[in-house]
């Protein structure tokens, strides 16, 4: 790692606020070449309406045109950074299927960018876009910058994490104790509170007693909702 990594990673990791630490982002994604820096957070709860924040440094008239449009639910960025953690280019194949919102963006500055998303066992899943007005992007210049941007990507993403998590998950933060976690698993097979009793060698009141704390430590409304939301936090592995 060298000595621009080492200084950036350290001050990035010590930030607490987003807000600061999308600015410092943005420092960095302007030492890279780079007008714009964008980082999209989302959240797995509520399952039926995930919790999405984004943050960005965009002209401020196309950050109120995104929302008021509802273009997240149509960017291809967006869908790909859902699909896969592979980097990508902007490009007029990229946004194909939706020229209007394409040629929308371009017209507010956002004309050459790269996105690469990052997820964790949590279920939490982010993306990094970095984006500028200027030059296309070369393969020339891409190779010599890649490996920095992808860095960037991941200390982005913790650091995001570092500053949103317990706010926004503190389901993240909940110890389930190893019976806790049994039941669960064994409702997430479908088994009853009578058979779990039966495999585990414990009375009925004792399961209903771990799911009921279960599900009150992550906040859930029963225990289906309980063994799913500790399947997409992670903790039934």
């Amino acid at each position: 790692m060298n000595g621009w990594q080492e200084e950036s990673i350290q001050s990035l990791l010590n930030i607490r606020n987003e807000h600061e630490l999308l600015e410092a982002i943005a420092s960095i994604a302007r030492d890279l070449g780079f007008d714009y820096a964008a980082y999209g957070f989302r959240f797995p709860f509520p399952v039926s309406s995930p919790r999405i924040v984004m943050l960005n440094n965009y002209p401020t008239d196309w950050q109120t045109r995104y929302r008021e449009q509802g273009y997240l639910g149509i960017d291809p960025t967006v869908r790909h950074g859902a699909q896969s953690v592979l980097p990508l280019v902007w490009s007029d194949e990229v946004f194909a299927s939706t020229p209007e919102f394409w040629e929308e963006a371009r017209s507010f500055g956002l004309k050459v960018g790269w996105a690469q998303s990052s997820r964790e066992a949590s279920g939490v899943a982010g993306m990094l876009s970095l984006a500028r007005s200027g030059e296309p992007l070369t393969d020339e210049e891409l190779s010599a910058k890649e490996l920095s941007m992808t860095w960037l990507t991941q200390v982005a993403h913790l650091g995001m994490a570092r500053c949103l998590m317990t706010r926004m998950l503190p389901e993240a933060d909940v110890h389930l104790t190893e019976r806790e976690l049994a039941v669960l698993r064994w409702t997430g097979d479908g088994k009853t509170a009578e058979q779990i009793s039966d495999i585990l060698g414990v009375s009925v009141s004792t399961v209903n007693f771990h799911i009921r704390n279960a599900v009150a430590k992550l906040g859930a409304a029963n225990k289906l909702a309980a063994t799913v939301k500790a399947a997409m936090l992670g903790l039934l592995y």
